[in-house]
């Protein structure tokens, strides 16, 4: 994984055949134009979902007149960040963040066993590890500014994906998808996380990056 200056790269990089959460449009990435067939430069055309990889969710995503993420603020997602370790191979539940003493305006990003294992299946993987609903109302009540997560989405495949997403979004929580935490550990971290400026977009691919405090 790439780091400079202590900066750690917590991206997934994009290609066409990285997992992508199933009913989301495929990735698709071909030249426009190609220096090796005579044209003056490289310019590649892509087709993806706002979804894919190392993104960030619009509060519209899920909750009507909720803003779009070109509204995002930016300090939502820049600043300090606290990395969790979670242990629970099914759940992030509430009984496992009590002891943390989690504080309101905090950014929460969890690491669990998805960094090494759902992140380098080649596939899709169902059985990911998610925020209970529990835990997601605890959250809410604690007031956190913002979630990150090491899979594709902060709710359960065939679970509680919605109501995790009306839980957190509802709650002006901002919420990181797709996270690599496997060379991450535990603790306190400068985090910078921003999304691509989409005009009303329910989402936006991001470039996400750590670094110790």
């Amino acid at each position: 994984m790439p780091q400079s200056n202590d900066w750690i790269d917590i991206s997934l990089t994009i290609h066409p055949e990285m997992p992508y959460w199933p009913d989301n449009p495929a990735i698709s990435i071909e030249p426009s134009q190609c220096l090796a067939h005579g044209d003056v430069c490289n310019v590649s055309k892509m087709t993806i979902g706002t979804h894919t990889g190392t993104h960030i969710d619009g509060i519209n995503h899920f909750i009507k007149g909720g803003i779009g993420i070109d509204q995002m603020p930016l300090d939502a997602t820049i600043g300090r960040a606290r990395v969790i370790e979670i242990k629970d191979s099914h759940q992030v539940k509430v009984e496992e963040l009590e002891p943390h003493k989690i504080k309101p305006g905090e950014r929460i990003l969890f690491k669990t066993r998805n960094s090494d294992f759902a992140l380098k299946s080649d596939t899709f993987v169902e059985d990911f590890v998610h925020i209970s609903t529990e835990a997601a109302r605890y959250l809410a009540e604690k007031k956190v500014r913002t979630i990150g997560v090491d899979y594709l989405s902060v709710g359960g495949y065939k679970g509680n994906v919605i109501e995790i997403h009306h839980i957190l979004l509802g709650s002006g929580i901002w919420a990181i998808e797709g996270l690599n935490l496997a060379e991450v550990e535990p603790g306190e971290y400068e985090l910078i996380c921003l999304p691509i400026k989409l005009k009303d977009g329910d989402g936006g691919l991001a470039r996400a990056i750590l670094r110790p405090i």
